[in-house]
């Protein structure tokens, strides 16, 4: 039997639309892919880009300049350019930090005795300073520390922001100085936790540390009393690390929610259908027409 090259040609052609349509229809129903975060062995690339310092100031609305306080602590309040960070100044010396939230803050500090010149200065996320805020001075009249016992005790931190993931400590270095050791601290972490309690026996660092069971923004207020009474306060800004579903700087709630995403690629498939079915539709047409050119040439229609 002999066979032509217009039959192997055909044979041919079939043989691999049929593998092409296999392959696609393998290719669709299996290839589909999940991610899920966080993924083991994963690698992660974290850089910082460059900008500009803030150039909006923040304001100091109260306490009003000349204002005069016999208690403690003292609220300052005040307009802020929103989603900077916020840190208040008492003669130079750092006081306490919030994040600007609706354009606004509020902070709970404590004062030197007599005068205390306040300003606010807002930072961005690069920890850039943008311009001081008008100037408040105040006075307090701290009746309750004898001339001869010294300064009063006082609280501070080299840094008014920190952070960890949840479920990992956030640990903080305080500065406690001033006033009469021993000396009794409680944080309360703004999270709805008990508040912690430490002792220190003597002036300077100690840490703190926390473990938050969500990511988001937190107010932590650091309260320390001294042999004889006298309390400092320090108002921080605690972060846990991670997406957060509701912003609310106080006890932000976490969206822990893992998304696993299956796509299942069908675009190949549907392209690839129409093509196939056409390509058999022009070579069945193809074939027709030289068997009628042979036919018309008194030929035999398949070559024999």
């Amino acid at each position: 039997m002999k066979i032509n090259s217009l039959t192997i040609n055909k044979t041919r052609t079939l043989v691999f639309l049929v593998f092409v349509t296999i392959l696609f229809a393998v290719f669709a129903s299996k290839a589909s892919f999940a991610v899920e975060n966080p993924q083991s062995n994963g690698v992660g690339v974290q850089g910082t880009i460059s900008a500009p310092p803030p150039t909006q100031a923040a304001t100091v609305v109260s306490p009003a300049n000349g204002a005069v306080f016999t208690t403690l602590p003292v609220t300052v309040r005040g307009l802020c350019p929103n989603g900077l960070l916020v840190k208040v100044f008492k003669n130079n010396v750092f006081s306490g930090s919030v994040a600007c939230q609706n354009g606004s803050y509020s902070i709970q500090i404590d004062l030197f005795s007599g005068q205390n010149d306040l300003v606010a200065r807002v930072y961005d996320s690069l920890d850039q300073a943008g311009p001081d805020s008008n100037q408040a001075q105040t006075t307090f009249n701290d009746s309750a520390t004898k001339p001869d016992v010294g300064a009063r005790v006082s609280l501070t931190s080299n840094y008014a922001r920190r952070g960890a993931n949840p479920g990992q400590d956030v640990t903080w270095p305080i500065i406690i100085s001033g006033g009469t050791a021993p000396y009794a601290i409680s944080v309360d972490w703004g999270d709805g936790t008990a508040a912690d309690v430490y002792t220190q026996t003597t002036p300077g660092e100690f840490i703190i540390k926390h473990k938050f069971d969500q990511a988001g923004q937190y107010r932590a207020l650091i309260k320390a009393a001294d042999k004889n009474g006298i309390v400092a306060y320090l108002q921080l800004t605690a972060i846990g690390n991670g997406v957060v579903a509701d912003s609310n700087v106080a006890g932000a709630t976490a969206d822990k929610t893992t998304t696993t995403r299956t796509v299942v690629l069908w675009q190949p498939a549907a392209i690839a259908i129409p093509l196939i079915a056409s390509t058999f539709w022009l070579g069945k047409r193809y074939e027709l027409k030289r068997v009628k050119t042979r036919l018309s040439r008194g030929e035999h229609p398949f070559g024999g």
